[in-house]
């Protein structure tokens, strides 16, 4: 069986790389079409995988469509997957009159929340085109949309984190000269500028809503410090200084680190860990799930999904700061077994998020499309 992937970058989307590495375990010819620039490269030919270069571009896309095509006609693939909406777009309109079953995995919900961008997702496909989505909700979405249950599959992006054993060598209190006795609540993400023509108002990860339920939080414990861990993404310099700027109006107990590599490591520090997202497929909550960090993430997208109300961590509703700080308050205060909820947390997601398992539901995803294209 021969897979071509299309992916738009080559600096990030590792979750689509360790996918495509156990799918070339499992047999699977793996080729790859995205820009060379990205340190990512060098591990992709490493694993296996066949790469091809190509750049995305909705504007050049005459070009992009010749490029494509002639790695199609080169590689002669079974199936064709793509991983993001751009490439997405690009892959029907440039091989729109090619007979190959198209796989469009969704990694996360945000497109089908504008009715424009759901509109060209959902009309640019034709009977070729198949959706794989990365959490319930974005399956349901589409079904309530008129896509047929004949062409909507469900797998999750894996993670290869597991069984691995990390120790808690104080990274972040020694860093930032924080006491042993005070509280440390994380927010893990990459800072990502609002999206205007989307009516965003506040970035995606909901940075700004961190930060004003750790300035509630810390007026009732002074001794609870928020630290955000991720600086800016792309070309999201400004914002990434806006939100720093933000947080020194609001709180002296909000800390920065940027961008680290060590972030497993970096979670043992922490007492609990939040996901404020606006929108979001699963997130970092698999991974602090993972880990047995306490988490509280929003009740969107994917999150319910491996998030279970008070059975594997907490649910607030986005944009909601106070109700995010009652839920900061309530794990601090020992209003639930913490201990409980973690291994609850870890238990679900080890099986679910372990990348071997999902590679292979993948796998027969694959032969199931091609049965249906005989």
């Amino acid at each position: 069986m021969i897979v071509l992937h299309l992916v738009k970058t080559s600096v990030g989307a590792t979750w689509a790389l360790r996918q495509m590495i156990e799918l070339v375990k499992l047999g699977v010819e793996v080729h790859v079409a995205l820009p060379l620039d990205g340190y990512l490269i060098s591990r992709y030919k490493a694993n296996g995988i066949y790469v091809h270069g190509l750049n995305y571009s909705i504007r050049g896309l005459v070009q992009t469509a010749i490029n494509l095509r002639k790695i199609v006609k080169d590689v002669k693939p079974d199936i064709i997957h793509s991983h993001f909406v751009l490439t997405t777009l690009v892959m029907r309109i440039s091989l729109r009159n090619m007979n190959i079953p198209r796989i469009f995995q969704i990694p996360g919900p945000l497109h089908l929340e504008n009715k424009f961008f759901k509109f060209i997702d959902i009309y640019s496909a034709n009977k070729y085109d198949y959706w794989v989505g990365s959490c319930n909700w974005t399956n349901a979405t589409y079904e309530s949309a008129g896509i047929s249950k004949n062409r909507l599959y469900l797998s999750y992006y894996g993670t290869d984190i597991l069984n691995k054993k990390y120790e808690n060598n104080k990274l972040i209190r020694t860093e930032l000269g924080i006491k042993n006795d005070d509280i440390l609540v994380g927010m893990i993400a990459f800072m990502y500028a609002p999206k205007y023509f989307l009516g965003q108002k506040r970035g995606l990860k909901g940075h700004e809503d961190f930060i004003d339920a750790i300035s509630l939080v810390s007026k009732k414990h002074p001794n609870v410090h928020g630290v955000c861990v991720g600086g800016a993404w792309g070309n999201a310099i400004n914002y990434e200084q806006i939100v720093i700027n933000y947080a020194k109006k609001r709180t002296k107990n909000i800390h920065f680190l940027g961008t680290r590599t060590n972030v497993p490591e970096l979670y043992q520090d922490l007492f609990c860990v939040v996901h404020p997202s606006h929108s979001e497929n699963l997130g970092g909550a698999g991974e602090s799930l993972l880990l047995g960090i306490p988490t509280i993430a929003t009740n969107i997208g994917g999150f319910p999904d491996i998030v279970v109300n008070e059975k594997t961590g907490l649910l607030v509703p986005p944009k909601q700061p106070k109700e995010l700080a009652k839920a900061i308050n309530a794990i601090i205060e020992g209003k639930y077994n913490l201990k409980k909820i973690s291994e609850n947390g870890k238990k679900l997601v080890s099986e679910m998020l372990d990348v071997k398992n999902t590679a292979k539901t993948m796998f027969d995803i694959y032969h199931s499309i091609m049965m249906k294209n005989v």
